[in-house]
């Protein structure tokens, strides 16, 4: 079958491992394909982490320019423009879309427009505007990505996804949001701070569910704070058209009058209409594609990375899990993906960054451990005036002295726990810290200077 087929690699899904893996192959020499009926670039670059992060980015001047006053400017009366915020995204998703493009034309890759589905474990059969198009490859990789859920409810065909926030018209001034992940508590900070009044109804006893305890509780109260109406163990029961707007029954018997209710209850993977039976690729809990240490299926032909196996939902996750794939068909086969140490961010206000063990799974990892905790008022709070609070965390394994767990919840989270992820995963002390000179003053080096531990 090898020397008789059209491609080496035939890649179902332009997202980012599916583009990542078409480009590296083709660099490599091999014959690849890339089916794709959406716009390039998947979730992350059209409906996810891109827009998500320029519209935080929106969000928080309306707090830049309350801190301003307290440093001497007078900015008069903020007026945001949402149909200008919209119009400048869409044009930067589309010079986004055309960098992946001709990053996969540059490497020589055949792009074919059209919905691919398996006819086999060689075989790729995609539905295009000019007809079906069957194709043969003797590898296959699925990065199809995940969807949004939507519970059943009556009414729920009256809320929206993830996916339509970015484009909502009008502006909702009065937005629900049903659930309590990460995806939730980021769209209820930017709406929030884009002006909009927001409830949160999450069914649990704390939002941000796996995350460490401490940073739930803080980024909870922090929300509260900024206005946010947070209701937990609190759940939607039925969504009503009514002449105000949309009218929720809730589970305590109350109702609740939004503009817009927006479903972020979760991901599932992106299989339906994939031909995965016909090809004997073997599924696990609510679809997801199993897979082996080499991201291969039960079909050794065909490989997955990404949403699609649902391991974790992480653009950087389904880049390096693309990667390992593309060495190991063509390369030296060294290259392994580490789950180990994978920092993550959310970017609600403010911002949550993350990497290693919560301080509960390190206790049932190690039974002993030592946590050092800081918070406080960043310096640039001393004089806007702002009641923003920064939490800063370590878990150490006692026995070892190695940190285990290091979490944030503070302005640029995310662009300060990048670097600390880089000695964690080198293994990094506790007395290594120590010994690190912090640059000052930054809230980045707090995590080299606290001394005592709490617990």
């Amino acid at each position: 079958m090898a020397s008789e087929s059209e491609f080496d690699l035939f890649v179902i899904g332009g997202g980012s491992g599916g583009v990542r893996a078409a480009r590296m192959a083709a660099q490599r020499g091999a014959r690849v394909a890339l089916a794709e009926a959406a716009a390039m670039g998947g979730t992350c670059v059209n409906v996810g982490c891109i827009p998500k992060k320029l519209y935080a980015y929106a969000s928080h001047y309306a707090h830049d320019f309350s801190d301003a006053a307290g440093f001497g400017w007078d900015v008069g009366e903020p007026r945001f423009d949402w149909a200008r915020l919209k119009a400048n995204r869409a044009a930067e998703i589309a010079r986004l879309n055309g960098v992946y493009e001709r990053l996969l034309s540059d490497a020589g890759v055949q792009v074919l427009r059209g919905w691919a589905e398996l006819l086999d474990r060689h075989t790729v059969r995609v539905r295009t505007e000019a007809g079906p198009q069957t194709h043969s490859a003797r590898h296959i990789l699925l990065a199809t990505g995940g969807t949004p859920t939507v519970p059943d409810l009556p009414g729920a065909e009256l809320g929206v996804t993830s996916d339509s926030m970015f484009d909502l018209e009008p502006f909702p001034r009065r937005l629900a949001v049903v659930g309590g992940g990460y995806i939730a508590c980021e769209f209820a900070s930017i709406f929030q701070g884009l002006g909009a009044q927001v409830t949160v109804l999450y069914r649990g006893e704390q939002i941000l569910r796996g995350f460490d305890d401490e940073v739930r509780e803080f980024i909870a109260g922090a929300m509260i704070r900024d206005g946010i109406d947070l209701r937990l163990g609190t759940e939607a029961q039925s969504i009503s058209q009514r002449s105000a707007g949309l009218e929720l029954e809730l589970d305590d018997g109350s109702r609740l009058e939004a503009d817009t209710v927006l479903f972020a209850t979760g991901r599932v993977p992106n299989v339906n209409g994939l031909g995965l039976e016909r090809a004997g690729v073997r599924q696990g809990p609510r679809g997801a594609i199993e897979v082996d240490a080499h991201h291969r299926t039960s079909a050794p032909s065909i490989h997955a990375v990404g949403d699609v196996t649902a391991r974790l939902q992480l653009t950087p996750v389904a880049l390096g899990e693309a990667m390992a794939v593309v060495d190991h068909l063509f390369g030296d086969g060294r290259r392994r993906m580490g789950y180990d140490c994978i920092p993550t961010a959310v970017f609600t206000h403010p911002n949550i960054a993350t990497v290693g063990l919560t301080e509960a799974q390190a206790c049932e990892r190690f039974g002993r451990v030592t946590v050092f905790r800081s918070e406080f008022r960043p310096l640039r709070h001393t004089l806007s005036g702002s009641g923003e609070r920064c939490l800063m965390k370590l878990v150490v394994d006692a026995a070892s002295d190695r940190v285990v767990g290091l979490h944030m919840v503070g302005p640029e989270a995310g662009e300060v726990v990048q670097g600390f992820a880089v000695a964690m995963k080198a293994g990094a002390t506790k007395a290594v810290f120590d010994a690190t000179i912090g640059i000052h003053p930054t809230l980045a080096e707090e995590f080299v200077t606290m001394r005592e531990p709490v617990r």
